[in-house]
């Protein structure tokens, strides 16, 4: 979302019939894209529009003016889900972000996909990633909620499959290798490598090489996706950005308006600047021999605590 976003500002600084050009294919590729949600978050109290709606169209547009003049906190469930048939849908990949405009700055947590919670809805436990098997993206956001007791307020999903053309697409990336390893047929030695797309996604698939395991692998997740929100807000050549739209329009979902894209690159857009990672603990159980992740129980509750004053609820 937040790299989809950072698409409009080449074409802010395009001109003439190019940038009307570029506004309609954004347009186009975001009405494509959009898969609205029922849900709201019962974490989040009432907009001030709801409360104040009984006091008439002065109240309301008060309150708008300073929505607008004081953009809010938001959340973001980004989701990679594998489509082969093997996996049933379900999400490889889950990293919650939390963006705060007047902080300029965004917080990551991954979320290993192994970890033993409640499926809200089902009233069972099973892997987190499971959610979004048994209920979609809806209930993937309930069940992420309810681990973390964080609103949830928008959502992404990206066919894992197609990981490799938006790296490709955006020239590569660089990351900051912190284990010396081999997957694939490809190398991976310790510092700073560059990866193009094939290399990006064994990279952020290896864990049993890993002593960290899933939690090793959710952090190359978030070291990738840091340098895929850098490169994509450099993307200035029309081409590029062209097969950039054409990838995300056959490959991702969103519950985000091209309305509320051109927001988040007005309001936002500086807090990529400022990354901050949140990293969850836990140790490998069995239960009836399935492998679990069981997280730390007071490291769960410190990151939750520094999502909540990050969003200021």
């Amino acid at each position: 979302m937040i790299i989809f976003g950072s698409i409009f500002i080449a074409l802010l600084l395009a001109g003439g019939g190019y940038a009307l050009y570029l506004y309609d294919q954004l347009s186009q590729t975001a009405d494509d894209i959009h898969e609205p949600i029922a849900r709201e978050s019962e974490l989040r109290e009432p907009s001030n529009t709801e409360e104040n709606s009984s006091s008439g169209d002065n109240a309301e547009s008060t309150s708008t003016e300073e929505d607008e003049e004081n953009p809010q906190p938001l959340s973001f469930l980004i989701m990679g889900v594998d489509d082969e048939e093997s996996t049933s849908g379900r999400s490889d990949t889950m990293i919650l972000l939390t963006v705060n405009p007047g902080k300029e700055s965004i917080k990551m947590v991954s979320i290993p996909r192994d970890t033993l919670t409640e499926i809200s809805g089902r009233g069972t436990e099973d892997k987190i990633n499971h959610a979004y098997a048994f209920g979609g993206a809806e209930m993937a956001m309930d069940s992420v909620e309810g681990l973390l007791d964080v609103p949830v307020d928008h959502f992404a999903t990206v066919n894992m499959q197609s990981f490799e053309d938006i790296v490709d697409t955006l020239g590569g990336v660089t990351v900051q290798n912190n284990l010396s390893f081999e997957d694939n047929g490809h190398s991976y030695p310790e510092g700073e490598i560059s990866l193009d797309g094939e290399e990006a996604l064994s990279f952020v698939r290896m864990r049993y090489e890993d002593p960290q395991g899933d939690l090793g692998r959710t952090e190359r997740q978030r070291q990738v996706l840091d340098a895929v929100i850098q490169e994509g807000a450099s993307i200035s050549s029309i081409t590029r950005i062209q097969d950039y739209l054409t990838i995300v329009e056959d490959n991702v979902r969103t519950s985000l308006t091209f309305a509320d894209m051109r927001e988040l690159q007005s309001d936002y857009r500086s807090a990529r600047h400022n990354i901050d990672t949140l990293q969850l603990e836990g140790e490998g159980i069995m239960q009836d021999d399935i492998y679990y992740l069981e997280l730390n129980e007071q490291r769960k509750n410190e990151v939750s605590d520094q999502l909540k004053e990050h969003l200021e609820i």
